[in-house]
């Protein structure tokens, strides 16, 4: 692995990177809300196609030349150079910070490329900045380069999409009108990029959800939880997490969906929620997932998503656990489990059917086990599902 420095840049081929390869920005976030992005840029150094930002809100480009996946609080990039359309020239790899707190604050942190690269950066190169502009991969004299850059920016994501040249969706902006007579179609406009997204920050912050355009229901709603894969326990045993739901249905029906005990759920019929297959490494990319029919949410009273460690001494601070729902036409709502010690049994967030709309609630409480009861138990009886338990394996 060679270590560049700031300012320090180089040809991919002399480095041994061949596409595709692996971006990846390890960020010691120290507590601190970060969003990661890829900006693509034109020969001027703009977001000319803005299809070309990957972020939370658009994890990828449109033919998948760029894929973004988080796990805590790294974020990788699957970067395909060779599939990338002429017009863009240059990768830019940011972090910036989402609420208080400035970039003097970040902990020791890398960006690497594949097993070739890395640049080590941490706060201490910063002031009050509120963003940094890591690293860059660019094109020049049709050769793929590499540039350690380690720029700090005073604004923030906002900031740094102006200053490529984006530009930002307006919420509640008008559509505009139908032309009253026939005219030829008009070439395809892209839409502003949206970097709208709902940050629950403290126990027992909270948001509405309406259904969008008259519609039945939300669509499909996707639960994901991801976490820092590097984490290990004080036996040096990687630390993999569980997702779960205990639900009540609008008819009263208690239940639970979770890998242990392989009760999976069904998402086309009760409870309308489903997840996916369990990873027992705890290194998958893709965190655990959960998915619910967001078009029978009338038939759904409440569902408590939680997590618990599965394998691994329990250490919460040290995971960067977080939780992203998302679903059509709504920002997605980031919870971080941000809080807790050795416990094995996290409360995470609510969802509610509170008249049609959907309100999301972070609890963020932590339960041990106490004598023969477990954290599912504890947690069940604090929320009042009524729900009957044994001792359940994976296996």
């Amino acid at each position: 692995m060679t270590n560049f420095s700031r300012g320090q840049k180089g040809k991919l081929a002399d480095l041994g990177l061949a596409a595709p390869f692996q971006v990846v920005l390890d960020i010691d976030s120290a507590g601190l809300v970060i969003d990661i992005s890829c900006f693509g840029l034109d020969s001027a150094d703009k977001l000319s196609d803005e299809r070309y930002m990957v972020f939370y809100n658009q994890l990828a480009s449109p033919a998948n030349e760029i894929s973004m996946t988080m796990a805590g609080r790294a974020a990788s990039f699957a970067v395909k150079l060779d599939a990338l359309p002429a017009s863009i020239a240059k990768l830019v790899f940011v972090a910036a910070i989402d609420g208080s707190g400035t970039m003097r604050n970040v902990g020791a942190s890398s960006l690497k490329l594949g097993e070739s690269v890395q640049f080590p950066w941490s706060g201490a190169d910063f002031q009050d900045e509120k963003a940094v502009i890591v690293g860059e991969i660019y094109r020049k004299d049709g050769i793929w380069r590499f540039g350690a850059v380690g720029q700090g920016f005073n604004g923030g994501l906002s900031a740094l999409l102006k200053h490529f040249g984006g530009t930002e969706a307006t919420p509640g902006a008008a559509p505009t009108p139908p032309a009253p007579v026939p005219v030829p179609p008009a070439p395809q406009q892209q839409q502003p990029v949206s970097l709208s997204k709902v940050t629950l920050d403290k126990r027992g912050d909270k948001v509405s959800l309406d259904k969008r355009g008259g519609s039945k229901g939300f669509g499909r709603i996707h639960v994901n939880l991801n976490w820092n894969r590097s984490a290990t326990s004080a036996t040096g045993k990687g630390i993999d997490l569980d997702l779960g739901c205990m639900y009540e249905l609008a008819d009263g029906r208690p239940g639970l969906v979770q890998a242990l005990g392989n009760v999976w759920g069904d998402f086309d019929r009760p409870p309308y929620m489903r997840l996916a297959a369990d990873d027992r490494t705890g290194q998958s990319a893709e965190g655990e997932n959960l998915a619910i029919n967001g078009d029978h949410f009338h038939q759904l009273k409440r569902a408590l998503i939680f997590a618990f460690i599965y394998e691994g001494a329990p250490n919460w601070a040290a995971t960067d656990g977080v939780v992203t729902i998302k679903m059509p036409d709504q920002a997605p709502i980031e919870v971080r489990l941000d809080q807790g010690g050795n416990q094995m049994m996290c409360a995470i967030a609510m969802i509610e059917n509170r008249g049609g709309s959907m309100q999301v609630t972070k609890l963020a409480d932590y339960f041990s086990q106490q004598g023969r009861e477990s954290g599912h138990e504890l947690m069940d009886r604090r929320f009042g599902f009524g729900l009957r338990w044994t001792t359940g394996s994976k296996d």
